[in-house]
């Protein structure tokens, strides 16, 4: 069950200060180009406010689906903040984009979680995809990411690649899960999430999508109650969840159109 808070009027939703966004799912299709039309919106968005990013891909994915399509004048990049990777890292804009923060797992965490998943794999008896893109348990320092088809494989595929990750997720749900809850067995000083169609992602222990909030409060002065949250997953066991507990505004939504309409109503 979707999650939805009440805007009692849209001047109210206008007076927010910061918007935060998810980014697969909200802002762009599963690791795909941001599309020209949400492009335009989040530049004329950042005319008129502050926009935070929270998503669980690395900087570079921001860069390559996000960042060097959108046109808009560099002072305005100032009010954009970037939180790669669950919020394990931030970014802001300061002449160039600047790494503010850093939550690196240790050699030791991350050879662990990679043991941690092929011992699982072997526990259950998982077999991979026949065809894989890309590396399917991929060290991106701050978090281990597992993938099920491999980290390239819109990359290499686009469109009929968001479509077998979805359809992936649609036959075996219960296999990621179960993937999920057997690794977070074997990983209890580290966070477990399953993310996205196809990934479980493993970080240091309680970060998540509200650590970010709280990281958004304590580096830019900005309270809870003038952010604004806009995700696909605010539900019981959604990766966006976590935001409920924060008291921060939030609306739910089910595709790029709802989300470019909300920006629509921003504006």
């Amino acid at each position: 069950m979707r999650m939805k808070n009440k805007i009692f009027s849209f001047e109210n939703f206008r007076q927010k200060d910061l918007f935060v966004f998810d980014l697969d799912g909200t802002l762009i299709e599963t690791k795909s180009p941001m599309d020209s039309e949400m492009l335009g919106l989040i530049a004329k968005l950042l005319e008129v406010k502050k926009v935070a990013v929270i998503g669980g891909g690395k900087y570079g994915v921001f860069q390559e689906l996000f960042l060097r399509r959108l046109k808009c004048r560099k002072e305005l990049l100032k009010n954009l903040f970037l939180f790669p990777a669950t919020s394990t890292t931030f970014y802001k804009y300061n002449h160039g984009w600047k790494k503010i923060y850093s939550l690196s797992l240790s050699p030791a965490e991350i050879t662990k979680t990679k043991k941690a998943f092929q011992d699982v794999f072997k526990e259950i008896g998982y077999k991979h995809p026949k065809k894989t893109y890309g590396k399917i348990i991929e060290n991106r320092k701050t978090q281990v990411a597992f993938s099920v088809y491999g980290q390239d494989l819109v990359k290499k595929l686009g469109a009929k690649g968001v479509k077998m990750k979805k359809e992936w997720l649609r036959d075996n749900l219960p296999t990621k899960m179960k993937i999920a809850k057997l690794v977070a067995k074997r990983l209890s000083d580290l966070e477990v999430r399953a993310a996205g169609f196809t990934t479980i992602d493993v970080t240091k222990r309680g970060i998540d999508k509200a650590y970010g909030i709280g990281q958004i409060k304590k580096y830019l002065k900005i309270p809870v109650s003038k952010m604004f949250f806009i995700g696909d997953a605010i539900f019981p066991g959604g990766n966006d969840y976590a935001v409920v507990r924060t008291g921060v505004n939030y609306k739910s939504v089910s595709n790029l159109n709802e989300t470019k309409n909300i920006i629509r109503k921003i504006l």
